[in-house]
This record gives C-alpha cells, structure tokens and sequence, in this order.
C-alpha cells in the first residue's frame, strides 16, 4: 500500500523558514484533499492546513498569514512554506490525504521542525 513520505524539517531559530514536502509515491492524487498537521511532543495532533483538489486553501488561526499550502499537481507534491517560525511551531509534521475515489496512501513517518530562539 502506498505511504506518504514527507521532508524538509530540521532545525532553525526564530524567525527562520522551512518549506517541507510531501510525496506518494506512484500515486495519483488529483483527485485528493491534502493537508498537513503537527503533533508537539507529549501533545495531540492539531490541523493546520488544507489545500482542495480544487486548490482552496484553509488555514488554522495559528499559522495564517505565515504559512502556505501548495501542491504540484505535475508530480503530485505537496509542500507546506513555513516563514517567521516561532517556538511555538516546534513539532513533528504530517501529510493526510483524502481522496474522494479509492483508497488514500497511509499515514507517513512524518517530519520534525525544531524552532530555537
């Protein structure tokens, strides 16, 4: 079964950007709502974003304004900027896809941002 695989966490300090990735492997996810969460260390999961296979974008209060959702619809990619990173904003982030004909791809491993001031 496919897995997401998602990249480009590490660790920066306040201020700083980051743009993650997120791949399926072989698969075809035009017809997919793609979204990303975090979990902080110990916390639950939150939402923070989604991009609609029609490309809408949504944002949760606490990025708006600092992070963008996008996609390549090309190569199936979806990417998460993240500019004027806070503390707040340390936590390991995850890929979801929901796709509105078959199965979607499997949670992936995720990938860590860690934000020092």
């Amino acid at each position: 079964h496919v897995r997401l695989v998602e990249s480009g966490g590490g660790s920066v300090e306040v201020g700083e950007s980051l743009r993650l990735s997120c791949t399926a492997p072989g698969f075809n996810a035009d017809n997919c709502d793609m979204n990303w969460f975090r979990q902080p260390e110990g916390k639950h999961r939150d939402w923070i974003s989604t991009i609609t296979r029609d490309g809408d974008t949504k944002y949760a209060d606490s990025v708006k304004g600092r992070f963008t959702i996008s996609r390549d619809k090309a190569n199936g990619t979806l990417y998460l900027q993240m500019n004027s990173l806070k503390l707040e904003d340390t936590a390991k982030y995850s890929c979801v896809y929901e796709c509105y004909s078959g199965s979607s791809p499997d949670w992936g491993d995720g990938t860590q941002v860690t934000v020092s001031s």
